[in-house]
């Protein structure tokens, strides 16, 4: 069955919008998982806009689902990821202007700098995924260096117009054949919302969606608990 991964990381932004103590990330992750979530993800940025490490540490005691940890190939995430041992690890990329991850992670560019973090983490028995494009290079790369899993990025099908919405979903079916041809899991996850997830779930060999902001805002009216279970509703076939 297709896994719910809950990211949590905007309740920390209101958290941080005030520099205090609530809403707590911790309690975000204990609603999602009443709510049905299958694994709560948090992204450590190398500038800590919004979750801290004391939230990946309380959350690796405290969450009873996969905890899966966001992180650029950074030394210094690196040491906290290796210190806390999350169940999962994606690699994104990382920019300091950006307001959200714009897209794939450039495993090209860089295979050595990937790999470098991708066996560190292997070396604390961290099962690890990959954020792509839907583009074959990238895909056939991480299979090269050695990743469990690719997270496609499915925000260019979020965004997409009626008119090239289907050229761009079936760039992701095609990719996620190619991933599981070549014996890595399939996951995505980006812009994904109540209105566009059914067709990346019914994907076949979809294993896993990771999906934070629309929930989280879907939550300010109905509260988290039951926000996460509509989504599951919505992604679980029949």
């Amino acid at each position: 069955m297709i896994e719910l991964g809950v990211n949590i990381d905007h309740v920390a932004t209101v958290r941080q919008a005030r520099q205090t103590v609530e809403p707590d990330p911790v309690w975000a992750a204990v609603a999602a998982e009443l709510g049905g979530a299958d694994g709560i993800t948090v992204h450590l940025r190398e500038d800590r806009r919004h979750i801290q490490d004391r939230d990946v540490r309380l959350l690796r005691e405290t969450v009873r689902v996969k905890l899966n940890l966001e992180m650029a190939c950074n030394d210094d995430v690196l040491a906290v990821a290796c210190q806390v041992i999350p169940d999962q690890a994606t690699l994104v990329p990382e920019k300091r202007q950006e307001i959200t991850t714009e897209g794939g992670l450039d495993v090209l560019a860089q295979p050595d700098h990937v790999r470098r973090t991708l066996d560190a983490l292997h070396d604390k028995g961290v099962f690890v995924s990959l954020f792509l494009d839907p583009v074959p290079a990238q895909i056939e790369m991480a299979k090269r260096i050695g990743a469990d899993a690719v997270e496609l990025h499915t925000g260019t099908y979020s965004l997409a117009s009626p008119a090239n919405v289907t050229r761009e979903l079936k760039k992701i079916i095609d990719a996620g054949k190619l991933i599981t041809s070549l014996g890595m899991r399939l996951h995505a996850g980006h812009g994904l919302t109540l209105h566009n997830v059914e067709k990346i779930a019914q994907i076949d060999a979809m294993a896993e969606l990771n999906i934070g902001h629309s929930i989280i805002a879907r939550a300010l009216f109905i509260g988290l608990k039951e926000a996460v279970a509509e989504m599951k509703r919505k992604i679980v076939l029949p």
